[in-house]
């Protein structure tokens, strides 16, 4: 997520105070953000989750709603989003 300058601090403290209830929502375990090296207005959150079935979950509460309604009006681009699974490597 890339953020306009003048909006840096202002999600800063939005992630701060909604990462704990992200970190305890049914199937989160575990949650950071990680800031670009070379661009201070670019973030990116990684999560784990026990299953789609929760990641979906979570990104339909009123939780997501409000958090995600409160960041995106402070793009400076549009973002990417992406959700993995781990691969399990066969010997």
């Amino acid at each position: 997520m890339s953020f306009r300058a003048e909006e840096r601090e202002n999600f800063l403290t939005l992630f701060n105070e909604n990462k704990e209830k992200i970190r305890h929502s049914p199937g989160c375990t575990h949650l950071e953000l990680l800031e670009d090296y070379n661009d201070p207005n670019s973030f990116s959150t990684y999560s784990y989750w026990q299953n789609e079935a929760d990641l979906n979950a979570y990104r339909h509460s009123d939780l997501f709603a409000k958090v995600w309604a409160n960041t995106k009006n402070k793009f400076a681009k549009k973002p990417i989003a992406f959700s993995l699974k781990r691969h399990t490597l066969v010997d």
